[in-house]
């Protein structure tokens, strides 16, 4: 099922996380778009077969064969399940019903869960004490930095476990995805035979749940955010993600839920003349030093220093 992968992270595949974070980050902001004028599933269905669509005219472009064994396409249809269709529904969900900083936080869980179902399920991708005390310190950079919602009425608490549901369904989807390099397939082809697998699922469920009055009216920016969510957050997204999966592991590719929450404000600043503050500051601070221990390297080096 699995095959070697490097548990240490060189400088390409920290720019590849890093990209693919500020791709993710403005899936939220694209989903905070589309909400106003589309519901949840129907948003989905779109995204997906949207970036089915983007991903084969890559594949056309680049000459590639997809595969002939069925076990590959029904790898593709369980990758499909678990790593979009039912994190992509939760999340979506759930943001209808609480603050898309808070779903930030709950999402940034993601590196939580893939260390307890990496160890349970993979043989070398095992915990150790200094990349859980990384991930826990990584986790709070993003706390101390996005900040608890401050409101006096509660918060419900369904869509907040959905959100943690969407964490755990990208834990077992990235440990399960582990498989397409075995199976020889080229990351590409895995990024379209994935959306195509969970365009087919979520497509007629959207349309027998949610009908199609919404697509009719829906305004220009909803349906920009739509291509925005589709091409970039998940068509370009899912080739880096992919890649990454292949030559990191799942562990450390889904480091970049922690960097999300910074990319979101990084794309603030850039594009929305937003201010970061010192908090914000503050919990990047704590995001690097986490992610500075579970790469290890560093860490190491002040440990052979010592006298």
């Amino acid at each position: 099922m699995t095959s070697p992968i490097s548990l240490t992270m060189g400088m390409r595949e920290w720019t590849l996380l890093l990209v693919l974070s500020l791709l993710w980050g403005g899936s939220f902001f694209f989903v905070g778009v589309a909400v106003q004028d589309l519901p949840p599933l129907t948003i989905v269905a779109l995204r997906v077969s949207l970036a089915a669509v983007g991903l084969w005219g890559v594949v056309l472009i680049l000459g590639l064969r997809p595969s002939r064994q069925w076990q590959v396409w029904l790898a593709f249809l369980g990758m499909g399940t678990i790593n979009n269709a039912i994190p992509f529904s939760l999340i979506v969900w759930g943001q209808t019903q609480i603050a898309s900083g808070l779903a930030s936080i709950l999402n940034a869980t993601t590196p939580l869960f893939t260390v307890v179902v990496a160890t349970c399920l993979l043989t070398d991708e095992r915990a150790t004490p200094l990349k859980v005390l990384g991930v826990v310190i990584g986790f709070l950079g993003v706390v101390v930095m996005i900040g608890l919602p401050a409101s006096s009425e509660p918060t419900p608490w369904l869509p907040q476990l959905a959100i943690l549901g969407a964490a755990m369904s990208y834990a077992f989807g990235g440990v399960y995805g582990r498989r397409f390099k075995a199976l020889g397939v080229h990351p590409i082809l895995t990024a379209a035979g994935q959306v195509t697998a969970s365009g087919l699922i979520m497509m007629p469920i959207a349309m027998s749940l949610e009908g199609t009055q919404a697509l009719s009216t829906a305004s220009v920016h909803s349906w920009g955010a739509i291509l925005g969510l589709a091409l970039f957050s998940t068509s370009l997204a899912y080739i880096i993600y992919f890649k990454l999966l292949e030559s990191a592991g799942a562990t450390n590719l889904l480091l970049v839920t922690l960097l999300v929450p910074g990319s979101a404000i990084l794309l603030g600043i850039l594009f929305l003349n937003e201010s970061i503050t010192a908090t914000q500051l503050a919990g990047l601070g704590l995001i690097a030093l986490g992610l500075s221990a579970i790469d290890g390297r560093l860490w190491s080096r002040l440990v052979t220093a010592k006298p």
